[in-house]
């Protein structure tokens, strides 16, 4: 028996096509042609995000053969359901637990629509369990990575004999706008990639059917919280036209990260009798340079504390909710914290929102 809720394990999935950003830059200018009036301009953005390659849903040439939202959001329906089956395969094979184990599934894009939505499609394609509960979430954008943690965690507290899967899968460059030529999009070409992942959160008296002495090792799930900006709905999301998903991002969002995060933490943090002093680990959504930069410093964190976030930024790009999950990922294999300790993990996104999760390793 489990004596926490707990995250069990976290696991991603991406697609076979990788490539360098050297070749992405040529390959977007040569994609915009004439309309792209200042090449330099791209590849300075390009430089200035940091990453080094990138996973796409498809090959490069793929991309032309696409002319309409509804064709690319047919790419996103199939390519969805095949890395989000493999992420939440890997996470429970990561685990120890079975299918028939999951009473709960969420699942969360802000790349694609369906209905039936994914998750049901994956009740399907691996045989979950009929009586599921299941919970699609769309439009938190990066956020939803750990907003999907902090559901999971509230649906394992009420049951807590249950396991709850969440997956995420983000197939950011379906969405690219062939027309837009604005800096937000520039920078979103460079910045954004396709990827997937899935977490399993264990209640406080889960015991695994498939192995029942297996020892669900993974950080407990000590709180959570969800903090809502008023009146940012400007600063990030899309514009949905007939042409798809266009890519609102302000400039100001890292003054608004610098301004807020820290005291939201401290904040948190207090009414659970801690101080920001007491963590010892950071999970934190990747977002990009400015975003990192601004969240180091609302935190006051200067010793490499967000080493993770910023491999995985350098590795795979921004991937949008299943950023944070990445990052988690890479943690718990490769540099778990010491037993026992403090950390937080968290992740900002559309509303403008942050949300918070407590963890003890």
């Amino acid at each position: 028996m489990a004596t926490a809720m707990r995250i069990a394990s976290a696991a991603s999935s991406f697609p076979k096509h990788y490539y360098s950003q050297k070749f992405l830059l040529e390959q977007l200018q040569e994609y915009w042609g004439e309309q792209l009036k200042n090449p330099q301009l791209l590849e300075r953005l390009h430089r200035n995000v940091t990453v080094e390659g990138r996973y796409l849903a498809l090959s490069t040439e793929r991309y032309y053969e696409i002319k309409t939202w509804g064709q690319a959001n047919d790419v996103w329906i199939k390519v969805a359901q095949e890395l989000g089956e493999q992420a939440l395969c890997r996470a429970l094979n990561y685990a120890g637990i079975a299918t028939g184990d999951l009473g709960a599934l969420f699942f969360t894009t802000v790349t694609g629509i369906a209905s039936p939505s994914i998750d049901a499609l994956l009740i399907n394609r691996m045989g979950l369990p009929a009586n599921i509960r299941r919970t699609p979430i769309f439009g938190l954008g990066c956020v939803a990575g750990a907003a999907g943690i902090a559901r999971a965690a509230d649906y394992v507290r009420a049951y807590p004999k249950q396991a709850a899967a969440l997956v995420s899968v983000e197939l950011c460059s379906l969405t690219l706008q062939r027309e837009d030529l604005s800096v937000a999009n520039l920078i979103s070409s460079g910045l954004f990639a396709d990827g997937a992942a899935a977490v399993i959160v264990t209640g406080a008296e889960f015991a695994a059917g498939v192995s029942p002495d297996s020892e669900i090792s993974g950080p407990e799930i000590l709180a959570t919280r969800s903090i809502f900006y008023p009146s940012t709905e400007d600063m990030m999301g899309w514009d949905v036209s007939e042409k798809g998903f266009k890519i609102v991002l302000s400039t100001e969002v890292p003054n608004l990260i610098r301004e807020k995060l820290g005291g939201d933490v401290d904040a948190f943090l207090a009414d659970h009798g801690y101080h920001r002093n007491d963590l010892r680990s950071w999970v934190l959504h990747t977002g990009g340079p400015k975003i990192l930069e601004a969240s180091a410093a609302a935190l006051g964190l200067n010793n490499g504390e967000l080493k993770a976030s910023w491999d995985c930024l350098r590795k795979v790009g921004n991937l949008s909710s299943a950023s944070v999950l990445v990052v988690l990922e890479d943690v718990m294999k490769n540099c778990r914290p010491e037993p026992g300790s403090l950390g937080l993990l968290a992740a900002m996104g559309p509303g403008f929102c942050s949300e918070l999760v407590l963890l003890r390793w």
